[in-house]
């Protein structure tokens, strides 16, 4: 009874663990899509200091399931929780590395003020912070319905990369003596598409996990 008492003890924490992590990268996120509109210097550095803690929390998180795996040998629901974290603590650590990857490529595109952007952001950056949160609150819920709604917005988060790329080219050929800057700045979309990427492979994980079915995005 006392074994069975503590192996739940450790679950619950570990799902609480799971659930610190995700509001930490869902905040750096948030900041990094600010920084495409602001170039705000201090909130780069911000990011990109910050980003050992994150890492620091993954690999304690994936350690707890790692013996939790060994000691209790869980089974049926609660095996499924462990695989679900073990993924989704993984995903929500590349997610952090991408908005890192933001806060960096701000910086190297420079000063706003100076540049004539190729394309809008603000849909698609809305658009992904909206799919992580989903993504988020699915799993905090175990809701795979929600989860499933994921699917149809990383369609138009594709389609607006596409449309990224398209503005690019025109850019480029417009003002052919600066291309370094226009792909820089379409650059932005593939990060932002990754983050949609992961968050989807996250929401595919919460259906698993829910349903014991796997899916995916098609």
């Amino acid at each position: 009874m006392q074994t069975h008492y503590t192996f739940h003890m450790e679950l619950q924490k570990l799902n609480k663990k799971l659930l610190l992590l995700s509001a930490m990268v869902e905040d750096r996120v948030r900041k990094a899509v600010k920084v495409i509109e602001t170039h705000d210097e201090e909130m780069i550095q911000s990011i990109i200091l910050s980003d050992y803690e994150v890492d620091e929390m993954e690999i304690e998180i994936e350690e707890d399931c790692l013996k939790i795996l060994a000691l209790h040998q869980p089974v049926a629901g609660d095996l499924r929780f462990l695989i679900a974290v073990i993924k989704i603590n993984n995903e929500i650590e590349r997610i952090a590395d991408i908005a890192v990857s933001i806060a960096i490529r701000v910086q190297t595109i420079g000063d706003s003020s100076t540049i004539t952007n190729s394309f809008d952001y603000s849909t698609m950056s809305e658009k992904v912070i909206q799919m992580l949160k989903m993504s988020l609150d699915a799993l905090v819920n175990r809701d795979a319905e929600q989860a499933r709604q994921i699917f149809h917005i990383d369609d138009e988060v594709d389609a607006l990369r596409n449309q990224a790329y398209d503005a690019a080219k025109e850019m480029i050929r417009k003002n052919p003596e600066h291309p370094g800057r226009q792909i820089n700045i379409y650059l932005l979309a593939r990060h932002l598409e990754r983050i949609a990427d992961r968050a989807t492979n996250i929401a595919e994980e919460v259906i698993y996990l829910v349903d014991g079915a796997i899916v995916r995005c098609p």
